[in-house]
């Protein structure tokens, strides 16, 4: 978080009973002010998560300050599904959905040598080149998903809705590359065992696992 509005803004922080998943943590926050500064002033932004580790639900949503009165301006928002596992990413349907049986297209994002925008790249993150003195692992060599132990792969389920005729599956795709396609990002370092992503895109939804 931060005094100068660039972090975010937690505004409820509490334990959550769900039936089917236990206990978890409920948070949530107001975007940052560089997330709301791209925002046009009409519109605002809210971000809700429940944690019940090793399944997440985080809910992005943009929604107009005049609503109900001007039901006419588009509704934005991204719901994503989180499982964890301890292994390479082979787990098929994670999910047990339906909704992922059909016509979809799936891909591994990998955290070492998938190319990434040079404005986001930061050397020190760089799983390639990364070594925990705490653990001893990295740096990530080719084929490191076939050979690193231990390894847990993050599924992510994300459903993606823009009501704008002509315009939805373009900004569908587009969240997909932009939340999906991330490559390196030093995740793996550290204490956490390496992790690769499984990512699955539909046409009227983008799906990351």
């Amino acid at each position: 978080e931060s005094e100068k509005g660039e972090g975010v803004e937690v505004v409820k922080n509490e334990p959550h009973e769900d039936p089917v998943h236990g206990a978890g943590q409920f948070t949530e926050n107001k975007l940052p002010s560089w997330a709301r500064a791209v925002t046009p002033r009409i519109f605002y932004i809210t971000e809700k998560a429940w944690n019940y580790y090793p399944y997440t639900i985080t809910e992005y949503t943009v929604r107009s300050r005049l609503a109900p009165q001007c039901s006419f301006l588009p509704k934005f928002s991204i719901y994503i599904e989180t499982k964890y596992e301890d292994n390479c990413g082979d787990s098929e349907n994670i999910f047990r959905s339906e909704k992922i049986l059909g016509d979809h297209e799936v891909s591994f994002l990998d955290i070492a040598f998938d190319e990434i925008p040079e404005r986001y790249y930061r050397s020190l993150e760089d799983p390639r080149y990364f070594s925990s003195a705490k653990t001893g692992r990295g740096p990530l060599r080719e084929g490191w998903r076939q050979h690193t132990q231990p390894i847990m792969c993050s599924y992510k389920l994300v459903t993606v809705k823009f009501e704008v005729w002509g315009l939805q599956s373009r900004v569908e795709q587009f969240v997909h590359k932009v939340r999906g396609g991330g490559g390196r990002g030093g995740r793996g370092g550290g204490g956490h065992p390496a992790q690769p992503d499984r990512a699955v895109l539909r046409r009227s939804s983008a799906t990351c696992c």
